[in-house]
């Protein structure tokens, strides 16, 4: 994984040293040791000026990602055979259309939430009649069909002749292994068993995935906070195209879900969704990388300077300060800090607002 930006909050616990007049803190800012503030307070002039800017902050985490699709999963061989025709990968399939032909015979994608768990035939009632019967009647095998939860002679009709334009023999059943049932139209993702290959039940045939596109990305055990569903994310891709997204969950490392190492990668992957549906990575190149960015806090429309003009006060009071600049003189107010991103830091306090000029460290 490799992680290119990361922004910390600004806190006492930040301050990583104290060198040459000026505090640093641990994402690389600065903050000018105020010293003896008697200087301001005397009308000094500062070495250079910043001025107060109402602006929005977001913190975020950038990482490399990749194209995917959601809800992979094993399509496994109900009985056993030859295969002797599989569906190439990338391929898109719908309803109707065969999943791979074992013995010669093609294995039917049908629509349903319900699994292909029985042969089904005359006499039968249940949910995955229903579905059948659905599926049927959408394929154009159904004129005389009433679509319900029985397996009755209309159903046995249309079966037979559903059978007859797929080439198998007409037994007004439908085996175990005739149909894959799903939940919409899926993407293949990878061929498990090659041309010619022996299967056996449960074995693997197809790995597919739903057509909605996802990134996936690793993040590190310390960002376990940006994994939470619906944290949004900023997402470019290939062609240069940013689109936003919105983390859908964390998935297993593809290692340790196929029996690899389980101990390779020891961050946390996340699967993203993108905005737009499955037209958002159109055209894209998924071999290449995407990068992906986190947002793990933003704040809209706050006074904002550059990290280096916040001066830390010294005394028995402590806190931070800004020196305001006016014409020839100055002088030191108290503010309280927020959030810092991107080189600049929330300030709010009485007398801070929007234009004012202050002191900053010289550049």
């Amino acid at each position: 994984m490799r992680r290119r930006a990361t922004l910390l909050a600004l806190g006492a616990a930040a301050l990583a040293a104290v060198t040459g007049g000026v505090l640093f803190l641990g994402d690389g800012g600065l903050l000018r040791d105020g010293g003896d503030t008697g200087a301001a307070a005397r009308g000094g002039q500062p070495p250079a000026t910043a001025t107060v800017v109402r602006t929005d902050l977001v913190r975020s985490t950038t990482v490399d990602g990749r194209l995917d699709f959601s809800q992979r999963r094993a399509v496994k061989a109900a009985v056993e055979g030859t295969v002797t025709v599989a569906a190439p990968e990338g391929r898109t399939l719908t309803m109707g259309q065969a999943l791979y032909e074992l013995n010669d015979k093609p294995v039917t994608l049908l629509y349903g939430p319900v699994p292909m768990f029985r042969e089904m035939k005359p006499g039968d009632r249940g949910s995955d009649v229903l579905q059948l019967e659905r599926g049927l009647r959408d394929l154009g095998y159904g004129s005389r069909l009433y679509v319900d939860v029985r397996y009755d002679e209309d159903t046995a009709a249309a079966v037979e002749q559903w059978q007859k334009s797929l080439n198998r023999e007409p037994t007004g059943r439908v085996g175990k292994g005739d149909v894959v049932f799903q939940p919409g139209p899926v993407k293949v993702v990878s061929a498990d068993a090659a041309l010619a290959d022996q299967v056996g039940p449960d074995e693997p045939v197809l790995t597919i995935a739903s057509t909605r596109p996802v990134v996936r990305a690793e993040l590190e055990q310390t960002d376990g906070a940006l994994t939470s569903k619906g944290t949004e994310v900023e997402v470019t891709l290939p062609s240069g195209k940013t689109v936003a997204g919105r983390v859908a969950g964390t998935v297993r490392p593809e290692a340790q879900a196929s029996g690899g190492d389980a101990g390779a990668g020891d961050g946390i992957t996340v699967e993203v969704v993108l905005d737009g549906g499955a037209g958002a990575a159109s055209g894209e190149d998924a071999g290449k990388p995407v990068s992906v960015k986190f947002v793990s806090e933003a704040r809209e429309g706050v006074l904002t300077v550059p990290v280096e003009a916040v001066v830390a006060l010294r005394g028995e009071n402590g806190g931070y300060g800004l020196q305001v600049v006016r014409g020839a003189t100055s002088k030191m107010i108290r503010v309280e800090t927020g959030m810092t991103a991107d080189g600049r830091i929330e300030v709010s306090g009485p007398e801070v607002r929007e234009g004012l000029k202050v002191g900053a460290a010289a550049s």
